[in-house]
């Protein structure tokens, strides 16, 4: 049984992995520092991963969205430090298993790692609905999402072409596609649509005794 703890900050992942040996008693927790390695680490099969949404190759709700639909099966807790309420409706809308403010104390903590080991979800408190402008992300295909991602750092079609090794024209076909998905019709609507992604990082993060 493995548990993996994807965190960019040693001493928060260290007090997350007490958290997870009290909640999965003998698992074998895995500790990676970004989400490539937390990926790798996927493959070889885990009970749970555990997942901050800032790290140094990711940033914001994208990477749960891209995990999820790689590993479906897989529970996913989001430990990050934001407390906006619309953040923990769009990670339980885009399929997290909970969501665990890093201001939570560990014996919090441990009792929501504990729901997701029986099969449960926990979350804030919130009222905020479901976003319909999430749910046509969700839509999108890995291959058409980093196209959107390439295009909200400003690349041209030519640009997005060389980088991913494709042609010019596939470039334009899954752009026309990602248009028609998201119900926009130009590359600002899609750029202000896909920003519902992105999570604002407070300044310090905490982690309570």
């Amino acid at each position: 049984m493995r548990v993996i703890i994807a965190d960019d900050h040693p001493l928060f992942r260290t007090a997350l992995g007490h958290a997870v040996s009290r909640v999965w008693s003998g698992a074998q927790v895995v500790e990676a520092s970004c989400a490539t390695e937390a990926r790798a680490e996927l493959e070889a099969g885990a009970e749970a991963l555990l997942l901050d949404l800032h790290m140094e190759d990711s940033n914001g709700l994208s990477v749960l969205m891209d995990l999820r639909q790689d590993f479906p099966a897989l529970p996913i807790a989001i430990v990050s430090a934001s407390e906006d309420p619309r953040v923990y409706a769009a990670a339980r809308q885009l399929g997290a298993a909970a969501f665990i403010p890093k201001s939570a104390s560990l014996d919090e903590m441990r009792d929501s790692l504990a729901a997701v080991r029986d099969g449960d979800s926990s979350f804030p408190p919130t009222d905020a609905d479901d976003d319909d402008d999430l749910a046509r992300m969700v839509s999108l295909t890995p291959a058409q999402r980093r196209i959107l991602g390439a295009i909200r750092k400003g690349l041209l079609n030519k640009q997005i072409a060389y980088e991913q090794d494709i042609s010019e024209a596939t470039v334009k076909a899954h752009i026309t596609a990602i248009f028609r998905k998201l119900g926009v019709s130009n590359r600002t609507q899609a750029v202000l649509l896909a920003s519902k992604l992105d999570v604002d990082q407070p300044a310090a993060d905490s982690v309570n005794a």
